[in-house]
């Protein structure tokens, strides 16, 4: 049975670092670097301006679903410079197949040049026939024609694809070229051009010995090449070419496949790579093949029963954090897992009162990276994003924009600066974010309030002596591993948008604005610890001096009230809360919607901005909204066919009069906004059933024909979804990746499990080996291995089936597996062999 989804996965740019990149040509050596992250040549994620540095570190995670397929996930160091856009100096390029290579690892990569000729992507169609024709002289000639059907994902130059062929039979003594017309405006041009080339047959030619001699084949070989018509006076831009050799002819003297683009070749010239440097990356990327629900059941059975297991070390989820070699593996999974079929507060309850008990002093409660702190971190970021909306994002976006000089260590002072005025500044902006963060009890989710009860209780019962353990045990996540790292890093947690993917933001680069949040994260997360000697928690002088600002009980008194408040169980709800909250903002393109029936419809830029009760667009960010669609009149979020306006990455938003055509910056934006747009909207009563896939242009709908413009829609809309924004949580496939991961991990489940008998038959102290496990009743923990490994060994033998059915029915060269450079020989053994092949 096949899958019924296929999920991509990726979270890189862990401690991203470059080193020894080449001095800039002047007196001032020192260079101003980005990265970006591309899937192939679409810019997805920009880190940001590390100023004056040849070894910049950037240290910025990027995380985000892949909408679509790909084959190289590429990333390019550009050297910022004022005058003109940023100029790339190198650049590492991963190919898919080799991501898992990679996976979870700090691995310095060597960039490699970066050259238009180089940068390629997409595929195309060709089918070859070898024909003989009757000349009047009564001479038989042969024919080759070539036929160019269409080309899909080619890149964007520019802003523009204009694309066309450009084909040649290449010989010792030929080289003819014919081209295509150009398709304008399309990156999935549709050609359907036919191309004829005369092929001189051997005189001993007979129809009995049809297939091509073998000198001829030696000599033989058609190029197909993609350029880019441009109106720039340095020409045409390539954008690919295949070369294939005629000999793929073979007896039928018919060839149709598909064909990857491949850079252009260098003629046999070595290519001089210069030094430049090298990029440190931690790339983590998961592809899972998600099987219908029921096959789960065995895995998930056991896996939501773990809160029930005594002991809970015994329990299905802990043995995954056990065998996972970082327990981030384990709990972002998990999390989900339990937050979806509404069990996370019993889980991480259980967890959480076993790792109490088993420490032994109340200053180091929840201090180390462990199962329990990576659920409640995980936990905190899904059911809290909107809290933080509410509570952070006003004040963080007042500092952006002021850029008040908050430094206050005298080194780095500059001269025009004065240190009072700065100290002044920082403890206006520390005022403001503590008294809006302990103010803000009532906002706290439910979830984390249950949590945070379960928590209080487990450290006051185990350390009763301790009257503080109640408050350092919550204060411990919700101000160190919650408050104080959006503040520090606003935009991992949606409170600012990710650095502008327009290189005319470029140079606005602002170091003191981060410098300012790093020094209100740490008095934060000071203020909230409620450490008995404040002052000793800052290896900075100056820090220690600052902080006497705030040595005073009135802010100790409210951090405890705030986290007596937000520590009472169930008693304050979420949903009651009729605030605006600011879900997601940033500039996209949308189509003019045309309230009049006559005149020109034309694309603007525009600044969105959606809250849980309105969408609405303005001219420019700040300003009034031009349009404002409230929240009950989205009727439909779907994806517009790129055939409607010839550009990419467009989405529409149905409402009862109208559609709006926006047009996202690319493939993972354009995916974020019809999410949440569909999420926030899922609950209207009026929800349609089916939508037009294509535009209504020229007075009919492109995709059904129909002439009238309020016709029903004529495609079923996409499946729905929860109402909670969060929250939305496909159990099957995270059962599928914590089945990924004991599997990955098949051999520690079974050194577990030697543990578990060598712990039963063996009361002396425990072996070295097996010291790393946490095995509080071995005959328990072995029981729970046992049925793991039963139910994974099951899951594998479906997915091993899946896969032999699945390479049993590969052609290669069919539109879903095009021949690229390693499978090209691939194509001829299967041309010629009736045996099984590799790719």
């Amino acid at each position: 049975e096949s899958p019924e989804a296929t999920g991509n996965r990726i979270r890189n740019g862990v401690r991203t670092k470059a080193k020894n990149i080449p001095p800039y040509p002047g007196p001032n050596k020192m260079r101003d670097c980005y990265c970006t992250v591309n899937l192939d040549q679409e810019e997805v994620f920009r880190t940001k301006i590390v100023e004056k540095s040849l070894c910049p570190f950037y240290g910025e995670d990027f995380y985000c679903e892949i909408p679509r397929s790909f084959r190289h996930l590429s990333f390019y160091v550009f050297d910022r410079e004022v005058f003109r856009r940023g100029s790339s100096i190198g650049k590492v390029a991963v190919k898919k197949e080799d991501l898992q290579k990679y996976h979870g690892k700090d691995t310095w990569f060597q960039l490699q040049p970066v050259s238009a000729d180089s940068e390629v992507q997409g595929k195309v169609h060709l089918e070859l026939r070898l024909s003989e024709v009757i000349t009047d002289s009564g001479v038989i000639n042969h024919k080759l024609a070539t036929r160019v059907l269409e080309c899909q994902g080619l890149p964007i130059v520019n802003g523009q694809c204009d694309p066309y062929a450009a084909v040649s039979l290449l010989g010792p003594s030929r080289s003819e070229a014919k081209k295509t017309k150009v398709k304008r405006k399309t990156n999935n041009p549709q050609f359907d051009e036919v191309f004829y080339f005369e092929v001189t047959r051997p005189l001993s030619y007979t129809k009995r010995q049809f297939d091509v001699e073998e000198e001829d084949v030696d000599k033989l070989a058609l190029r197909v090449d993609l350029w880019n018509a441009s109106n720039l006076k340095f020409g045409d831009e390539f954008l690919g070419g295949v070369r294939v050799p005629l000999r793929v002819l073979g007896q039928a003297g018919v060839h149709d496949a598909w064909y990857f683009l491949q850079p252009r070749e260098n003629g046999g010239k070595s290519v001089k790579v210069e030094e430049l440097g090298s990029l440190r990356l931690n790339i983590v990327y998961t592809e899972d093949h998600v099987f219908p629900s029921e096959h789960y059941t065995p895995l998930r059975d056991l896996l939501l029963h773990s809160a029930n297991v005594e002991p809970v070390s015994a329990s299905t989820a802990n043995i995954l954090g056990e065998v996972c070699r970082e327990k981030q593996e384990a709990a972002i999974p998990l999390v989900r897992l339990f937050l979806h079929y509404g069990k996370i507060v019993p889980f991480i309850s259980a967890i959480a009162h076993a790792e109490v008990n088993r420490t032994q002093d109340p200053n180091t409660i929840f201090r180390g990276n462990s199962l329990t702190s990576k659920c409640i971190d995980e936990t905190m970021k899904l059911a809290g994003m909107h809290y933080l909306q509410v509570t952070l994002k006003p004040i963080i976006d007042e500092i952006c924009a002021e850029h008040k000089s908050c430094e206050i260590d005298p080194v780095k002072l500059k001269e025009s600066e004065n240190l009072e005025t700065n100290r002044e500044n920082l403890r206006h902006y520390v005022d403001r974010i503590f008294n809006v963060i302990t103010t803000s009890g009532v906002r706290c989710p439910t979830v984390m309030c249950d949590i945070f009860f379960s928590l209080r209780e487990s450290a006051a019962t185990r350390f009763q002596v301790d009257q503080d353990v109640r408050y350092t045990a919550v204060s411990s996540f919700i101000f160190l591993r919650f408050f104080a790292p959006a503040i520090l890093s606003p935009n991992l947690f949606h409170l600012r948008p990710h650095h502008p993917l327009n290189p005319q933001h470029l140079l606005h680069s602002d170091p003191a604005t981060s410098r300012t949040l790093t020094l209100i994260s740490k008095t934060i997360q000071t203020l909230g610890s409620l450490a008995k000697s404040k002052s000793a928690n800052f290896k900075e002088s100056y820090m220690a001096a600052f902080y006497d600002y705030f040595n005073e009980q009135k802010y100790a008194d409210a951090v405890k009230n705030f986290l007596d408040l937000i520590s009472t169980s169930g008693k304050w709800d979420q949903k009651s809360i009729e605030t605006p909250i600011m879900l997601k903002e940033g500039f996209m393109i949308k189509r003019a919607q045309g309230r009049n029936r006559f005149g020109l419809k034309n694309f603007k830029k525009r600044w969105f901005r959606l809250t849980n009760h309105e969408f609405t667009y303005h001219r420019t960010k700040g300003e009034g909204a031009l349009c404002s669609i409230p929240i009950e009149n989205i009727l439909a979020v779907e994806r517009l066919e790129e055939e409607s306006f010839k550009m990419k990455n467009m989405f529409q938003v149905i409402q009862p009069e109208r559609a709006l055509y926006i047009q996202a910056n690319n493939c993972v934006e354009a995916r974020d906004w019809i999410d949440i747009l569909t999420k926030v909207s899922q609950c209207n009563r009026k929800r349609l059933s089916t939508y037009h896939p294509s535009a209504y242009l020229n007075g009919h709908w492109l995709c059904c024909k129909l002439s009238a413009d309020a016709a029903p829609g004529c495609t079923p809309c996409t499946g729905g979804l929860p109402a909670n924004i969060q929250l939305d949580v496909d159990g099957d496939r995270e059962t599928e990746r914590i089945y990924s991961l004991f599997s990955t991990y098949m051999t520690k489940l079974i050194k577990m499990q030697e543990a578990c008998g060598s712990k039963s038959v063996y009361d002396g102290p425990e072996q070295e080996e097996y010291s790393s496990f946490v095995i509080d009743d071995p005959q328990e923990t072995y029981k729970t291995l046992k049925q793991i490994v039963s139910a994974v060994q099951t899951l594998e033998q479906q997915h091993t089936k899946y896969k032999r059915d699945k390479f049993k029915k590969t052609k290669i060269g069919s539109q879903e597996h095009p021949i690229g450079d390693k499978s090209f020989q691939c194509y001829i053994r299967q041309q010629s062999e009736s045996s099984t092949y590799s790719i």
